[in-house]
């Protein structure tokens, strides 16, 4: 792994995420409570064995720059490991990065500067555990020009993923991005092979490819549309399925690129026995944690005609948050929340700093960061209402109100 780079891409304006992501990157969107969403490919990178990182940032990038120097700081310089943040230098040219190819030919100086023989390509947006030694040792043992982690999914999904064709080698003998059509998996018609943004090459080939792609005039500049289908012409182009190596199931990976996939997957953690544990010691998921104090539930008077009780079931409750005489149901809690007496939330995700009032009812709601709602505040319960008061709507009805000012 000491001759390995991982490049994680973080730069993208995650506009399906808005109002999430009107004041940050999607990366450091909020997942889980506690966490980040760039601390999933973080944590990866770090769990398997992988300490050279770069991160390529772009759009609103000044809280993921913070929630990085605050939470990854801790490998050695003198080591030769580091987490370094790469914005926009353009010493290329004047532009912003046109595609996911341009943003890493655009660093191609400080990329060679780390003297790797393989780079890993990761996407700073996706939610999974991932042991990246396993893909490196399949790419180096199958000589492939290129190795890219798949996994099925519906045909629906495969509309906003790129998605393979693949022979029993696992090579690719097809590949094309974001599909109106998705090619079915053989003897599967309802489900599709999609790629997770997870590439490894070369790291010679790959300077060779951006090089030639960057000079073509017809190319957007993107791996998925431009360089992968371009490879699997003329070189060895291999798939490496995402599954666990003793049941052969695929694993928990989730592109949370929307509000309802976010809300989704934040859900799923709230589950008995979720699909993607937190808790697992052999695989810890690193983050920056605040001093806070513990969780704190107070009031129990459960007599007379309205009782006032702090609790929460089946939620996750982080640091220096306060129940005080709330309920709170399947939802996930910030730091330094606070549901105040006869308040209930259900179903919900609240970011740090979220206060409800007392006598508030809350349910399938994303409430971001210090948002302090009123006493008798009802959200999630008559969709038209929330519309009308400036809060977003998903598809699915999921009310998303944005970071206080």
């Amino acid at each position: 792994m000491q001759r390995v780079l991982a490049l994680i891409l973080a730069g993208g304006k995650g506009t399906r995420l808005e109002p999430l992501t009107r004041d940050r990157a999607k990366p450091a969107v909020p997942f889980g409570g506690a966490y980040r969403i760039i601390d999933f490919a973080l944590s990866n990178c770090i769990n398997s064995g992988l300490r050279k990182i770069l991160v390529m940032t772009q759009f609103k990038s000044a809280s993921l720059d913070r929630h990085l120097n605050l939470g990854w700081r801790f490998l050695c310089r003198e080591l030769n490991e580091y987490i370094d943040v790469l914005p926009p230098q353009q010493r290329v040219d004047s532009n912003w990065y046109q595609g996911t190819a341009d943003a890493v030919y655009q660093n191609i100086y400080s990329i060679e500067q780390a003297g790797s023989d393989y780079i890993v390509i990761l996407s700073g947006d996706h939610i999974y555990k991932m042991d990246y030694a396993d893909l490196l040792k399949d790419h180096i043992e199958s000589k492939a020009a290129l190795t890219i982690g798949c996994i099925p999914c519906t045909l629906e999904e495969g509309r906003e993923f790129g998605v393979m064709e693949i022979d029993h080698s696992r090579k690719i003998i097809s590949f094309e991005e974001k599909p109106a059509q998705p090619k079915p998996l053989p003897g599967d018609p309802k489900r599709c092979m999609a790629s997770m943004g997870i590439y490894v090459f070369n790291t010679n080939f790959l300077f060779d490819q951006l090089c030639r792609d960057a000079t073509d005039p017809r190319s957007s500049h993107d791996f998925g549309k431009d360089i992968i289908p371009t490879l699997i012409q003329s070189k060895l182009v291999r798939a490496f399925p995402f599954h666990d190596k003793n049941t052969g199931r695929s694993l928990y990976w989730r592109d949370v690129g929307t509000l309802d996939a976010y809300y989704a997957a934040n859900m799923d953690l709230v589950a008995v026995e979720p699909e993607l544990n937190l808790y697992d010691r052999s695989w810890p998921l690193k983050t920056y944690m605040p001093q806070e104090p513990p969780p704190k539930f107070v009031f129990a008077q459960t007599a007379g005609a309205n009782p006032r009780t702090g609790h929460a079931l089946d939620s996750m409750v982080c640091s220096g948050s306060i129940l005080s005489g709330g309920t709170v149901r399947r939802s996930v809690l910030g730091y330094n929340v606070r549901v105040n007496s006869w308040a209930t939330v259900e179903d919900s995700i609240l970011f740090d700093g979220v206060e409800i009032g007392r006598n508030c009812k809350i349910r399938r709601a994303i409430i971001d960061k210090r948002v302090q709602l009123p006493e008798g505040t009802t959200v999630g319960y008559d969709l038209a209402q929330d519309r009308a008061s400036g809060y977003t709507v998903t598809d699915s009805g999921i009310v998303v109100i944005g970071k206080a000012d």
